[in-house]
């Protein structure tokens, strides 16, 4: 039997006519599936049986069987069903063609536990070491093949220009000519040297370059937004990267959810094919990303020929799979989609699975390729060291005042919440979409958090470690180490609109160090540069951490000298904390800006002024698919991780409301109660935007604080008119109080997008 991973097979010209015979005697229902993309979550391997798709995928919440925690073992175990189900015989001599499966591994095969998380790419954009992420791409596809999967939805090659956008982590720089070298070396890394012999061969993985094209060039960093300017002075900064990962054999492109002057680039011909195909030479596939194509005007997610017309060759459809694909095939019926782009599309698909040696007679399904159920293979000993190699080589230190490195025999303090959180430390797409603290560090088994990483160096070097969240300590230490930075978050929920950073724990910690006495050092961890001058200010050493991931060892590495500290900025680093673009206008630190452990030149105290400090907090309680912190969700007497799981009779899952799941779909079971519940007085009236398509069956019971009321009328009433806001007032409910709760003796199924405290006008009635 011939593995896949074992290269291409075949010259080109005996694989056009493989491709042209397969072709010719392929029904073109299952040519159509060949081009639609559903997730794991919402299809089975009947379906695939049934309509024999070309691709599938998991979304960041998505996992083998309903558990996005499921072991590797299970990935595995699904993908040979999926294979299976692909090649299963057709009647009448049909060809089954292989399916493949493509997977979201962004900063390691980060879905799945056990796998080494390397840092995200602006950390690896401060390492300027295009070779370190050719080890680091050729470690994650050997760590995919442990799971039998075929493609990886990476490089990111975004040109990130405004740092406010929340995926500004997913991009190596602002500058061109770095995304382009290193996003390059991750493809050539994930699939092998484009004439070598291993190429797609084992330990190698389709790669993707993404997204095509101006993702990180949005208006105001707002993601999936409009682009706008001289479309050939965009092209010179967005378009740029994309030449190199073509060059280095990249397999797959995805188009990008934004707009370019106002118009989809899922919808874009002249831009899809004219400069993507026409004028950079691309030969190979263009897969959609999530729904994207739904945005096109004139377009839902179930039907939209207007993509597949533009240059798509793949739809993205997590959910609506069915309906897209009878939409399609009538469109093929009717003469409004031609055969001959069918084709065309059909072979793009055909020509990758080639190359990765699917079309093989003899290609063995995924337990059976190379690698494949070496489980130890995942978080291994060698992958795990070139990440820490990565952590040290990315750590760029901003201020020094001569604490660093380190001495031998250093009593250290290490305080912070982030200290000894690898989830922290690890950012989006790790385990979940948006990752979060919610994860402890035993989801994480052989990782090693910072606190972990500076206890260990602190005793090599002779001397002691404490750990103390809170900085309290009843020795004073030499050295207290400081560990804070963003919560996890994943392309919109990162999206904001300062450059200030608002949590003061980190900045509280530094201040009362100071008035003790003790020596800092402040280890921020974030997806971006942030305005930091009181933080900066208030330490006597600031190091730009990034996402460092698994590895925190790697920080140990350079705060104790064993790392010359060579991170160097790829990124502006802010003066202001509004929020303009910098791009090197005005920049506190310009790219290329980092200190050696030898340069203690002091820093001139910066300007700590900042309107945008004294804005009043958010009352928003639940948005785009996150808790507010602060806020709990329960089912019975268990919580609900942002607003996600099942328990107590409710089960929460993902949906789709304006953006990737940024509302949630809630299953109530008979006598099931979902509270959510804010820590501290509360303020406000509540806003809820919901959707209930049906009427409730049983009696739905909303109380707030010690208030009950039946809304059953009211939600019989808004039952089936889409999108509503609920508003409810001390009118219909006083003394509100600080707890939310819904509660339904009949099944029900209610969907919220949004629960917020605002105080209405006096008077304001509750509505439904």
């Amino acid at each position: 039997m011939t593995a896949v991973g074992t290269g291409p097979t075949v010259t080109p010209a005996h694989g056009e006519e493989q491709i042209a015979n397969l072709l010719a005697a392929m029904s073109f229902e299952r040519k159509v599936a060949q081009l639609i993309q559903p997730q794991i979550n919402s299809f089975t391997a009947e379906d695939m049986r049934r309509y024999r798709f070309g691709s599938y995928l998991n979304g960041g919440n998505g996992g083998p069987y309903g558990d996005e925690f499921a072991p590797a073992s299970e990935w595995l175990k699904l993908a040979d069903e999926m294979w299976d189900a692909s090649t299963a015989p057709l009647p009448k001599g049909e060809p089954a063609i292989p399916t493949m499966w493509g997977t979201d591994a962004v900063h390691g095969h980060t879905n799945v536990k056990r796998a080494t998380i390397f840092p995200h790419n602006i950390a690896l954009g401060a390492t300027r070491d295009p070779d370190l992420v050719r080890r680091i791409g050729a470690a994650t596809a050997t760590e995919i093949e442990v799971t039998g999967i075929d493609w990886n939805f990476s490089p990111t090659v975004a040109v990130a220009r405004d740092d406010r956008w929340g995926r500004t982590y997913e991009s190596y720089s602002e500058q061109p000519g770095l995304v382009a070298e290193l996003g390059a070396a991750l493809v050539e890394g994930l699939q092998g040297q484009r004439d070598a012999q291993d190429y797609l061969g084992k330990g190698r993985v389709i790669a993707t370059a993404k997204h095509f094209f101006g993702d990180g060039g949005t208006d105001q960093g707002v993601d999936q937004g409009d682009v706008n300017g001289d479309l050939e002075e965009l092209k010179a900064i967005h378009v740029a990267p994309y030449p190199a990962t073509i060059s280095a054999g990249v397999e797959t492109i995805m188009a990008s959810f934004n707009s370019i002057n106002g118009t989809k680039m899922h919808g874009r011909k002249d831009l899809l094919t004219g400069v993507l195909r026409e004028e950079l030479g691309f030969e190979g596939l263009v897969v959609g990303d999530w729904n994207a194509h739904g945005q096109i005007k004139g377009c839902t997610t179930s039907n939209c020929p207007q993509a597949l017309l533009a240059g798509l060759d793949i739809y993205m459809v997590p959910d609506d799979w069915k309906a897209l694909h009878a939409s399609l095939v009538a469109q093929v019926k009717n003469g409004s989609i031609p055969m001959a782009r069918i084709d065309e599309a059909v072979a793009r698909v055909l020509r990758v699975k080639q190359n990765a040696g699917m079309l093989d007679p003899n290609a063995a399904k995924p337990s059976a390729r190379p690698n494949a159920g070496d489980y130890d293979l995942l978080g291994s000993a060698e992958h795990r060291a070139i990440a820490r190699e990565a952590v040290a080589k990315s750590q760029v230190i901003l201020k020094n005042d001569g604490v660093l490195p380190i001495k031998d025999g250093a009593s250290i303090l290490v305080a912070g919440k982030a200290a000894d959180s690898i989830a922290q430390a690890a950012g989006g797409w790790t385990l979940t979409w948006q990752g979060g603290n919610e994860l402890t560090n035993d989801y994480f088994p052989g990782a090693t958090s910072i606190w972990a990483g500076l206890s260990q160096a602190a005793e090599e070097a002779g001397g002691s470690a404490t750990l103390s969240e809170d900085g309290s300590f009843s020795a004073k230490p030499d050295i207290a180490i400081v560990v804070f930075g963003e919560q996890p978050y994943a392309e919109f929920v990162g999206d904001q609109k300062t450059m200030v950073f608002p949590d003061e724990e980190g900045l509280g910690l530094l201040k009362k160090f100071d008035a003790e006495g003790v020596p800092t050092v402040a280890l921020f961890l974030s997806g971006r540069p942030l305005w930091m001058n009181r933080e900066i200010n208030a330490a006597d050493a600031f190091v730009a951490s990034w996402l460092p991931g698994s590895e925190g060892a790697g920080i140990a590495d350079v705060l104790y000298g064993k790392n010359n500290a060579s991170g160097r900025l790829s990124f502006s680093w802010p003066a202001d904390c509004g929020g303009a673009p910098v791009n090197g206008e005005g920049a506190l630190f310009a790219v290329g800006y980092g200190r050696s452990l030898t340069d203690k030149s002091p820093l001139a105290k910066l300007d700590e002024n900042c309107g945008y400090l004294s804005e009043s907090k958010s009352a928003m309680w639940y948005d785009l698919g996150r808790l507010t912190p602060g806020i709990s969700a329960t089912a019975g007497e268990t919580q609900l991780a942002n607003l996600r799981g099942e328990a107590g009779g409710i089960a929460a899952r993902g949906f789709d409301y304006q953006r990737q799941e940024d509302a949630r779909e809630i299953t109530f079971g008979p006598n099931a109660k979902l509270t959510l519940s804010q820590a501290g007085a509360g303020t406000g009236d509540y806003l809820v935007l919901y959707n209930l398509e049906d009427q409730p069956a049983g009696t739905v019971t909303l109380t707030l604080g010690e208030t009950a009321i039946d809304i059953t009328p009211q939600l019989r009433l808004s039952a089936g008119k889409g999108w509503r806001e609920m508003v409810i007032t001390e009118n219909c409910a006083p003394g509100l109080g600080e707890s939310f709760s819904i509660s339904s003796d009949a099944p029900m199924q209610m969907k919220i997008a949004r629960i917020k405290r605002q105080s209405m006008p006096e008077g304001a009635q509750c509505s439904f």
